[in-house]
């Protein structure tokens, strides 16, 4: 990878990031490739991949998004990118049905090619996870 491509892979990143903080979803969802995967690490209830931009949407994104109350933001602290790959050290915030915040930690490692999002590997605290938002729907 030369160094225009990291530098707009990562330019693509921060803009994403600038409107997720606004609480603005939709450049993200706009990214995603077709094939776009979705892991959660770990060994929790939340651990698994998701595969595929529409399972992605119906299966993790809109029942996580029916449990908030408050519009999601999330607010990137570091990038660092390097080819295909861009790394985001962010903090997430938003208030769920049950009435308690959700403010987790998360290094998300996204891979990107053609100017779209084709994976991520979220890395995060998911016991927060399990305790505020309880289990994931059962696919």
């Amino acid at each position: 990878m030369n160094a225009t491509t990291t530098a707009a892979n990562k330019a693509l990143l921060q803009s994403i990031y600038a409107a997720l903080a606004d609480g603005d979803g939709r450049p993200f969802r706009d990214a995603m490739a077709e094939d776009f995967s979705w892991t959660i690490a770990g060994h929790s209830a939340w651990s698994r991949t998701w595969n595929g931009r529409e399972v992605v949407q119906r299966q993790l994104l809109a029942p996580l998004f029916q449990r908030f109350a408050t519009r999601y933001r999330n607010r990137a602290e570091h990038f660092v990118a390097d080819g295909d790959t861009v790394v985001v050290q962010c903090r997430g915030e938003v208030q769920t049905t049950g009435g308690e915040a959700y403010d987790n930690h998360y290094c998300m490692v996204y891979r990107v090619a053609d100017g779209r999002l084709r994976s991520v590997t979220e890395y995060m605290d998911t016991d927060l996870a399990c305790r505020v938002l309880g289990a994931p729907p059962q696919q």
